[in-house]
């Protein structure tokens, strides 16, 4: 497949995405830092929750340099909304050690932390327009039901992009397969009849992907209290006792809880009280 129909596949998929491309705001630049603060904010949130808060914490902290110089508990306020605070603590700490600024190299970009393969590749890629592979959860979707008529693992959809990718533009072409898979070949009902490789899709016509396994409701609650105890205290700059964050709260958990964020860095002791940071 690859080597009979690459090139119109490809040509398909671009000319498409030149006139359906999504304007968002982390497409307008070329700063690393920017667009690695965008393909954090998005694991795992939803691009119009993403949007207004991307350009909120640029202002804030407009620069890898300024990051580093703020306080965490700043950094996690203005990350409020997003969920998954673990991941602004990274944001800090990576800013922290890339000296004042973000390396563009997929390699260098792998050595901090919280940056994984994906992470490394896609800012590599948006920031310079490097050659580099990766997928997410759209890029499976599109080249796995094109190739293989069916999502492809992380390591197939990979091997998959590895084998489409561009000599140029790689860029446009992993931004015109996250519009496509975040447009058209979406997980429950594709839109087969407007998508523009339909004739050479494996999987034109499938029906939508099985659902996946769901976390047990007990972790799920677990995440919520924890997000609530990061809440309370973002809004009390004084922090609060452990004994009032539980009162507040109302769950059983909150003391367990807090000390386990106390350990990976995200709240502190001063004194009695707990603070953010």
């Amino acid at each position: 497949m690859y080597n009979a129909t690459r090139r119109p596949l490809r040509s398909r998929i671009l000319r498409w995405y030149a006139r359906a491309a999504r304007d968002l705001p982390w497409r307008r630049t070329r700063d690393p830092y920017a667009i690695w603060v965008s393909e954090v904010m998005l694991q795992q949130t939803q691009v119009a929750r993403v949007a207004p808060a991307y350009e909120s914490f640029l202002r804030r902290f407009p620069t890898v340099a300024s990051l580093a110089r703020a306080r965490l508990a700043s950094v996690l306020r203005a990350w409020a909304g997003l969920g998954y605070n673990r991941r602004a603590l990274n944001l800090h700490r990576a800013a922290r050690l890339a000296g004042g600024s973000l390396p563009s190299d997929a390699q260098a970009l792998r050595a901090l932390p919280g940056i994984g393969r994906y992470t490394a590749s896609a800012v590599a890629c948006f920031a310079t327009g490097a050659p580099e592979a990766f997928a997410d959860t759209n890029i499976r979707r599109v080249l796995g039901r094109i190739a293989l008529g069916r999502v492809a693992t992380l390591d197939e959809a990979v091997a998959i992009d590895a084998a489409l990718l561009p000599p140029r533009a790689a860029d446009r072409w992993h931004h015109a397969l996250m519009d496509l898979g975040a447009m058209l070949c979406l997980s429950r009902h594709p839109r087969c009849g407007e998508c523009p490789v339909r004739e050479v899709c494996a999987g034109r016509g499938t029906a939508g992907e099985p659902a996946g396994r769901r976390q047990s409701a007990f972790a799920t609650s677990d995440r919520k209290v924890r997000g609530e105890i990061v809440r309370a205290l973002r809004g009390a700059r004084g922090g609060l006792s452990e004994r009032a964050l539980a009162a507040a709260i109302g769950d059983p958990r909150v003391h367990a809880l807090a000390r386990t964020l106390e350990q990976e860095g995200l709240l502190s002791r001063r004194g009695s009280r707990l603070v953010l940071g």
